[in-house]
């Protein structure tokens, strides 16, 4: 004979298959995305590191071809490093050294191209603004004026306020706009940390052209 206690535990079976029956595929499936979805960040997160080391590695290897002086192989090697690794800091940096590397070595198209690419793809703001900066300069040394503005018109990182200004009013000055070059060493002087030794020479500049410092960091 049945016990009270062996009908509870049937009632409780019996409900908990039609729980089951009712939505066991729908728990199924729920169970199989969360642990794919698990399976494929902890995968990706793999993926990452071992990019990241790989690129590591082939950085260290422009970065020794780079202290020898030999830009051939610092450039074979950038070239190989961003198309296997792009989207790795360590592709922006090479980019930059590969850049500095050309351009000691007289080679400013090769540098200017290493740049262009470093501020087109470089996923972090202040690189890509650096790089518009080196790319102005080396535009600003051919000439090329209007080029090396528009480069600054998108170098945005806010710590690089200051250089972005001193490097616009060299361009300015170089085409003549005195009026325009001194408001621009004005922004520069004024948003550049004091403590700077680099600010003298913005001031100086700026006092060349009849600018007044303390007015320009009053007026900011």
């Amino acid at each position: 004979m049945a016990t009270s206690l062996d009908l509870q535990e049937q009632e409780q079976l019996d409900a908990l298959k039609a729980f089951w029956k009712q939505y066991g595929n729908l728990i199924t499936w729920v169970l199989i995305l969360a642990l794919g979805g698990f399976a494929a960040w902890n995968g990706w997160n793999w993926w990452q590191r071992d990019q990241a080391a790989k690129a590591s590695a082939m950085f260290d290897e422009l970065d020794r071809a780079a202290g020898t002086g030999d830009s051939a192989k610092t450039a074979r090697i950038f070239a190989d490093l961003k198309e296997r690794y792009a989207g790795t800091v360590f592709a922006q940096q090479g980019a930059l050294v590969t850049a500095r590397l050309q351009l000691e070595k007289g080679d400013t198209d090769g540098a200017r191209a290493s740049l262009a690419w470093a501020a087109a793809n470089a996923a972090d703001e202040e690189y890509r603004t650096l790089a518009r900066l080196r790319l102005a300069a080396v535009l600003l040394q051919a000439a090329k004026y209007d080029e090396a503005l528009a480069e600054l018109a998108q170098a945005k990182a806010p710590s690089f306020e200051a250089l972005v200004a001193d490097r616009r009013g060299d361009i300015l000055l170089a085409q003549g706009k005195r009026d325009e070059a001194r408001s621009a060493y004005e922004a520069a002087w004024a948003a550049m940390d004091v403590k700077l030794d680099y600010r003298r020479l913005v001031e100086a500049k700026l006092v060349s052209l009849g600018g007044n410092p303390t007015a320009a960091e009053a007026g900011r």
